[in-house]
């Protein structure tokens, strides 16, 4: 009943969208979100794009995964002031018992990813003595080295995300 309350003061005073932004349930309510708001919502998916592109560099690159999923767990307690997030590292297995081929699921165990989700600054800037990135250029490289597969990772991402507010793209039911 809230929602379509906001969606209807959108409406009236708008221009502006009602803004669904995090939580691991979020795909429990995009059905419900779009009916009551009738498209008028505004997904943040940045982060998810971001964990998507890690589900690539775990295929691609073991090794590389490997290092930023220890590196994110060593900075997590940190990472994670600035978010209200439920994972705990006990729950997470350390990146040396997991065979190579069993990392692009770790992005589906919700403590493992909540990690990799918030850690992101931290692994996006992280450098070294000299003030190299430790991690910023191997993730572009290796995924600029396949691009179809992180594009083919994006597409069923936002696939996913927006399938619930299709009905309401095109303007009918509004």
């Amino acid at each position: 009943d809230h929602v379509a309350l906001h969606a209807a003061i959108a409406r009236q005073l708008g221009p502006y969208k009602l803004s669904l932004h995090s939580g691991s349930d979020k795909f429990s309510i995009f059905a419900a979100a779009a009916r009551q708001t009738r498209g008028i919502v505004h997904l943040k998916t940045a982060g998810t794009s971001y964990v998507e592109a890690l589900r690539t560099v775990a295929s691609l690159d073991p090794s590389l995964f490997r290092e930023i999923y220890a590196f994110a767990r060593a900075q997590y307690e940190s990472a994670r002031r600035g978010y209200h997030i439920s994972a705990r590292l006990e729950r997470t297995p350390p990146p040396e018992d997991i065979p190579d081929a069993e990392l692009p699921a770790l992005l589906e165990q919700p403590d493992a990813r909540q990690v990799l989700h918030v850690t992101y600054g931290q692994v996006l800037t992280a450098e070294d003595a000299s003030g190299r990135g430790l991690f910023r250029e191997r993730l572009r490289s290796a995924l600029q080295a396949a691009p179809e597969a992180y594009a083919a990772r994006l597409e069923a991402h936002f696939a996913r995300h927006l399938a619930p507010f299709a009905r309401w793209s095109s303007g009918s039911d509004q």
